[in-house]
């Protein structure tokens, strides 16, 4: 019944989900088939930006510019995750029942002389230490990084009607502002472009297309099938390569299609082969332990008759069963790996991740760059009748150095050529 809510629920959660992006979506494709005017009425701007009235109205209404990164994990989550897992769970069980036949039992009988502490301190200490390494190196390796985004601060040129033009943080920013973009700016937000000027944006962070994109402020001519190929519409997670241009903000944080990856890639993580290496060792010892141990407590019982000492040896083929160092040694073999990571400007977040990136046997990346060198090479300059000609190379320069739009690798050649 309650697996059954819990589907329903997320469920639920999933249709508005997609019934929200559904209107960010249409805003924004009314957005690019619009005029200008008709944009800024709708959202409540104006060509000199909005009013502190509209600013408060947009946060309420469209949220903050800040993509969700996903739930941040408490103190007790990341101890529950530093030492809960098949394995431990399986050294836990053994220590408790050392605990309760070594000790308790001992106790319970007036044979203090009996107690023996060792097997279970051994075992907890195994437990403690291999929980605490993974801990503290997973603690410092977030540290580091979250110290290093708090380095990072980005600000972006609005423009404001009681306030002008000024920089303010990306977070600040809200739907109907009018943003300023120059060569070098990235996108704040998902926006309308109202001006530009041989404005050329960078997309590769959203669509993999390497070569940077010429857009524009007139409205479009068609309908397209993605957000991305409309040429007046710029997004959050791209930059401008060169001219300048002014936008206003149609959407903000996870209403970005740069959000809405975010949110889609900060789901819970699938199980890496490692983590199911691991556990499919624990489960072999838990289906041996389940073998063995009653057999040996049977025969053990029935041919000597002695049920107590028949549990405790039964008890302590389970101990001898279990490697009690195997997850001390694994958890200080990739602390040690991150530790090596680190010296080489590396933060390794999540332990398992570097025997997950090792175990790789095909990586593969774009050749773009990498065999062609991301070069174009001049070799000849001929005319219609296919001679050498310095007319020709002389044209093709001033071309390529006078021009004010994005110098291309072809360009480039032409250049340093001459």
């Amino acid at each position: 019944m309650m697996k059954e809510k819990m589907k329903r629920t997320h469920l639920r959660k999933n249709t508005e989900k997609l019934v929200h992006r559904d209107e960010v979506n249409a805003r924004m494709e009314y957005a690019a088939n619009n005029d200008i005017a008709d944009i800024l009425k709708r959202l409540g701007s104006t060509a000199k930006g909005i009013t502190k009235e509209r600013i408060k109205f947009s946060k309420e209404k469209y949220g903050r510019n800040k993509v969700t990164q996903g739930k941040k994990k408490s103190l007790f989550k990341k101890i529950c995750d530093a030492f809960i897992n098949p394995f431990t769970a399986i050294l836990f069980c053994l220590a408790i029942v050392s605990g309760i036949t070594d000790i308790i039992l001992p106790i319970y009988h007036n044979t203090p002389e009996d107690v023996d502490i060792m097997t279970v301190t051994i075992i907890l200490t195994m437990v403690l230490i291999s929980g605490a390494l993974r801990f503290i190196q997973e603690a410092r390796s977030n540290n580091a990084a979250e110290r290093l985004l708090e380095m990072i601060t980005t600000t972006t040129c609005v423009e404001r009607m009681e306030e002008g033009k000024k920089e303010i943080p990306l977070e600040e920013v809200v739907v109907g502002d009018i943003v300023h973009l120059a060569a070098g700016d990235m996108i704040p937000a998902d926006m309308r472009i109202i001006e530009a000027k041989d404005l050329f944006i960078s997309q590769s962070a959203l669509t993999g297309e390497s070569e940077p994109l010429e857009k524009i402020s007139e409205v479009a001519k068609e309908e397209r099938e993605t957000l991305t190929e409309y040429n007046n519409l710029a997004f959050m997670g791209s930059n401008v390569i060169s001219g300048a241009a002014a936008g206003v903000v149609i959407s903000v944080g996870d209403d970005t299609i740069f959000g809405s990856m975010a949110q889609s890639i900060s789901e819970e993580p699938v199980v890496t082969s490692f983590e199911k290496g691991v556990n499919s060792v624990s489960w072999v010892l838990i289906r041996f332990m389940l073998v063995m141990v009653p057999v040996v407590f049977f025969i053990n019982g029935m041919t000597k008759g002695n049920w107590i000492q028949a549990f405790l040896f039964a008890v302590s083929i389970a101990v001898g069963l279990t490697p009690e160092m195997l997850p001390m040694i694994v958890t200080t073999c990739l602390a040690k790996g991150a530790v090596s990571m680190s010296k080489k400007k590396t933060i390794v977040k999540n332990l398992n991740s570097i025997q997950n990136f090792g175990a790789m046997d095909i990586l593969c990346t774009d050749k773009t760059g990498t065999l062609t060198q991301d070069k174009v090479v001049l070799e000849y300059h001929m005319d219609v009748h296919g001679k050498e000609d310095s007319r020709v190379l002389r044209h093709a320069f001033l071309n390529s150095w006078y021009q004010t739009g994005l110098k291309n690798l072809m360009d480039v050649s032409i250049i340093q050529r001459t």
